[in-house]
């Protein structure tokens, strides 16, 4: 697999490039946001990239300016790898289009596992979507007090204004609310979304429930179940 690794620290990048070579990835170092969309525009003489491993410290422009301009030309999973850990860098990184979220320092066998589970399933989750939609019928819709999701089309409203969801955030909406009231296992949504068991997914499904709460503004209407999951509460259900 083609990997871009976007890292102006030259030092860093021929460590980690060394490391991803040795397990099999062909690494392809670009050292500003400018080069690294240079390297995702699209091409008949190369195979497109796999992944993107995008550090947010670039010396011409930040990463997240740059994941926005990524998404705006590509569709190649992203997975940020930064100092940064506050969960308003990582909402607003998963918000900009961001696959996935590694603080630094991460364990390089972590990393490895992150960039295998969102290469994996990059190109099925494309096709099952795609089915998804056209088998569903045109009136596939989901509603819960102020919310519709329009399956079909992917959009949700809220008092008839649309909200922009990212693709994982919407799955993670859709799914609760196919049985508003009903508990949701963690590992149950992370399987149903993320398309695999490993429990390093977690802390992503926590930002992106923070991130969904932050967008609908109704904080109350995902309900996190200590030690369990999370549930849809409809507005009969609120105190």
């Amino acid at each position: 697999m083609r990997l871009l690794l976007v890292e102006d620290d030259r030092h860093v990048a021929a460590a980690l490039s060394a490391v991803l070579g040795r397990h099999g990835f062909e690494v392809v170092h670009a050292r500003s946001g400018e080069e690294a969309l240079r390297e995702l525009l699209p091409s008949d003489e190369v195979a497109p990239f796999g992944v993107v491993l995008l550090d947010l410290g670039l010396p011409d422009q930040d990463g997240f300016e740059v994941c926005g301009r990524i998404r705006k030309i590509s569709s190649t999973p992203v997975i940020m790898v930064t100092a940064r850990g506050g969960v308003r860098s990582r909402i607003h990184g998963l918000n900009l289009g961001a696959d996935d979220y590694v603080v630094k320092p991460y364990d390089t066998g972590e990393l490895l596992a992150r960039i295998h589970a969102v290469s994996r399933r990059a190109a099925p989750e494309e096709s099952a979507e795609t089915a998804r939609d056209e088998s569903a019928p045109a009136d596939s819709t989901l509603r819960v007090g102020a919310v519709t999701i329009e399956l079909p089309t992917r959009q949700v409203c809220v008092d008839g204004t649309a909200v922009s969801l990212t693709r994982k955030e919407f799955d993670v909406l859709a799914l609760l609310a196919q049985r508003p009231g009903v508990v949701f296992r963690r590992e149950q949504i992370i399987s149903e979304v993320w398309r695999t068991s490993w429990e390093g997914t977690g802390r992503t499904l926590e930002v992106h429930v923070a991130s969904l709460r932050s967008k609908l503004r109704l904080p109350a209407l995902i309900e996190t179940v200590r030690g369990v999951g999370y549930r849809l509460v409809e507005p009969s259900q609120t105190v």
